[in-house]
Parts: structure tokens; C-alpha cells; sequence
């Protein structure tokens, strides 16, 4: 049974991975169109064409969703999945030309790894090449390659994230689902627990620090700061929704960071949730919303535990 993205009809996903620079990126594909909304909620985003998801802009739909590693340098991932959907005549018709119409945002993996591996558009071309109904791979993947948590001591004591993906039928027989590159300054806990899974860990003495709690001290004050971030999200139904719809459920599902991640949305982070509607089924956006709220939790708890030591960077499960 497939339980990740792809589950919602009309999607593929494709991954470039570099695991020797310990970075890459991610391809949502929607060549056929998909309407779109956005809610950048971290405050260090760095973005491309999201200001054309806002209610009132002209185009209504996305061709792709782009997510990537390697900083800013990474938002030209998007230049080639461009050229992909190019190829294949897919894009907004402007009469003279089709034009594809491709957000991108990104995350800093620059500190592990090789820092001047950087995807570009040959990447995003590749994880087009590689994009797929089947289900979605998760781990030290794609935009997950270089992810890292728990990272309020610096590089030397954070640990490894990566990419995870859930989905979840709800009534009428809607399909909810999320993917989401993990790579934040806060701890990932179990929502259902509140134990923590992977984040800052302690010098010396081992276990986790608790990076919330440590933030309320001087720690937080003279540490905080130090790296860049940054969690990406896309979330997806087969439930018509407008893009005025979808920007109010990629508010809703931001729900989902803060429960499993701790602190989540900080001033280090560029938090940015994408929302897509493929399809014609009837739903109650609260519904939805919270269901891509729960799924966007999962998928955080998975990219953990999916993922593996990288360049001397522990993961949770190994």
C-alpha cells in the first residue's frame, strides 16, 4: 500500500541525490497542472515564485514543486525542471509560448559534506528524469540528503534528518498526504509521546539537551543562531480546493512542525508549506486541513527515523 505523496492521484516524485557532497533535491511533478497555495511561515525562507500562489495573481495553477538543498544556490534546481517540462510542452499558455510554472524553495546543508556541491539545474532535470507514481523513497534522499536537527550547539553535536512522506484516506474517499524535507534548529519529538527522537545532543555526558527548554537560558541567548535551517513541506489532496483554500490549509498543516518539531518556525528557520489540489472530490477544508496538519507530524517522525549516519553525522536509528 502506497501511504506517501504519490498516493494522491497525478503526482510524481523524483530525487537527485549526492550523498558524497551530502545534498540534493526534490521534484513534485503536476505536468498536467495543479492549483496551488503557499504559507511561508519561517522567517529565513529563501523561495522562488511563491508571491504567484497568493489569492488575486493570474495563474491559478503549478507545473511543479521544486525542493532543494545547497542554500540559495539550490533555487536553480527549478531553472531545470523548467527546461524538463519545456521539452514535454507543458506550461501556462501565453499565447506565444508555454511557460511552466515551477516554485522552488530551499534549505542550508552547506555544513556537512562537501559545501561547494550545489544542486543546480542538471540536478532538478535529473530528479525529473527520475520522477514516479510509486511509493516515495524517504531518508538521505533528494532535499533530505544533507538534513540535519537539533542544531542549537552547532554541526558537532546535531544529528542526521532526511526526507519522509505519509498519506491518509479521509471521508468520501479523499486522499490527504504530505512530504517534507526535515532540517531544523529545533529537536524532532514524537507527537504522541513528546519524546524526542533525534536533535541537540549533550557533550560529554550524551542524551539530548532539550533544545527548547535550553533556549530559555543563557545558552539560548549567546548560541542561538549560530546555523541556517529550514524545514520544506508539500502537502496534497485529491479534494477540489481553490489557491485561497489551499493557502489557508498550508496554514493549517505548519500545525504539523510544531508538533514534532521543538522549537519550530525560529528566527534561523525558513519553514515554507506548499499545498496542491489534483483533483474534483468534495471535502470540508477543516478536515483536510487537519488531516495534512497529522500527516505533515508523521512525515517528520519518518524522515527521522528513515535516516542514516552521514559524514560523521548519527542518525536515529543507527
Amino acid at each position: 500500500m502506497n501511504d506517501t505523496l504519490t498516493a494522491v492521484p497525478n503526482l510524481l516524485v523524483g530525487h537527485y541525490t549526492d550523498l558524497e557532497g551530502a545534498t540534493g533535491c526534490t521534484v513534485v511533478l503536476t505536468p498536467q497542472g495543479a492549483r496551488a497555495g503557499v504559507d511561508v511561515r519561517g522567517p529565513a525562507p529563501g523561495t522562488r515564485e511563491t508571491d504567484l500562489l497568493q489569492p488575486g495573481k493570474l495563474v491559478q495553477e503549478v507545473h511543479a514543486i521544486v525542493l532543494s538543498g545547497g542554500s540559495a544556490f539550490g533555487l536553480a534546481t527549478a531553472d531545470g525542471v523548467m527546461r524538463w517540462l519545456a521539452e514535454r510542452g507543458y506550461g501556462f499558455d501565453t499565447g506565444v509560448a508555454k511557460v511552466p510554472i515551477v516554485p522552488a524553495a530551499i534549505l542550508f546543508d552547506l555544513t556537512i559534506g562537501d559545501p561547494e556541491a550545489r544542486p543546480g539545474p542538471d540536478a532538478g532535470y535529473a530528479a525529473c528524469e527520475a520522477a514516479t507514481s510509486e511509493p516515495v523513497t524517504q531518508g538521505n534522499v533528494g532535499a533530505g540528503t544533507g538534513a540535519t536537527v537539533g542544531k542549537l550547539l552547532g554541526p558537532r553535536y546535531c544529528m542526521k534528518a532526511g526526507l519522509g512522506s505519509a498519506a491518509v484516506k479521509i471521508g468520501n474517499g479523499v486522499t490527504v498526504a504530505a512530504l517534507v524535507a526535515v532540517n531544523a534548529l529545533g529537536d524532532v519529538v514524537d507527537p504522541n509521546t513528546g519524546e524526542i527522537i533525534a536533535g541537540t545532543r549533550k557533550p560529554v555526558v550524551g542524551g539530548f539537551l532539550n533544545t527548547a527548554q535550553a533556549m530559555r537560558g543563557k545558552l539560548g541567548q549567546t548560541i542561538f543562531g549560530m546555523m541556517t535551517n529550514t524545514t520544506l513541506v508539500v502537502v496534497a489532496t485529491d479534494a477540489y480546493f481553490d489557491k485561497a483554500q489551499l493557502g489557508m490549509i498550508a496554514s493549517m498543516a505548519h500545525n504539523g512542525l510544531a508538533r514534532a518539531i521543538r522549537p519550530s518556525h525560529t528566527m534561523v528557520d525558513g519553514d515554507t508549506v506548499f499545498a496542491l489540489s489534483t483533483g474534483d472530490r468534495k471535502a470540508d477544508l477543516s478536515a483536510v486541513g487537519a488531516a495534512a496538519a497529522d500527516m505533515v507530524a508523521e512525515a517528520i517522525v519518518r524522515a527521522v527515523r528513515a535516516a542514516e549516519p552521514l559524514h560523521g553525522v548519527p542518525a536515529a536509528e543507527g
